[in-house]
């Protein structure tokens, strides 16, 4: 058997990175694709088509179960969040408990929040032991031109309402 050499100047494919200076100016021909061609080529068996067809049917009953079982996996990564979640309130709370256990803990807490003392002992209280610099400055007034009044409007407020229940009107015995 003899190799068949093609001649240099035919259009062998050559490699992007490896064209010669003098063909990069040409541009090589678009490719046209026919569809039909393309589609007519296509021949459909009967076999090919029983198995097209459970591929189809397949996918249409895995589709869902994969939607429920992704909703699962989620519902299931959110009640072991909140087991942990759980698990750690319950071991703080032991641990509160374990404090109260404690003797001095407790004593420390009866002197503390009721304000125990021993017998002898004498317990100072301070009211207002804030540094004058961080207390609270008394809001200036807003306006000049608003004031406050003090005014009785639960009076003012009887006064309007029995007399508007008292007062006879004009409209309704002229048209009488």
């Amino acid at each position: 058997m003899t190799t068949r050499r093609t001649p240099p100047s035919s259009s062998a494919p050559v490699a992007p990175g490896a064209r010669s200076a003098g063909r990069a100016d040409r541009a090589a021909p678009a490719r046209a694709v026919d569809v039909r061609s393309w589609v007519g080529g296509i021949r459909l068996s009967g076999f090919m088509v029983i198995m097209l067809s459970l591929v189809v049917l397949g996918a249409w009953v895995l589709v869902p179960t994969l939607g429920t079982y992704l909703d699962q996996k989620q519902r299931i990564a959110a009640l072991e969040h909140s087991v942990q979640v759980t698990q750690k309130q319950i071991d703080d709370l032991t641990a509160e408990r374990e404090r109260w256990n404690d003797p001095a803990y407790i004593t420390a807490q009866a002197r503390e929040r009721l304000f125990y003392v021993k017998p002898g002992e004498v317990v100072y209280l301070i009211d207002n032991d804030i540094d004058p610099a961080a207390q609270p400055v008394e809001q200036a007034a807003v306006s000049d031109t608003a004031q406050v009044k003090s005014s009785d409007w639960a009076g003012q407020l009887l006064r309007s309402v029995t007399g508007a229940g008292l007062a006879k009107t004009a409209a309704g015995s002229a048209a009488r």
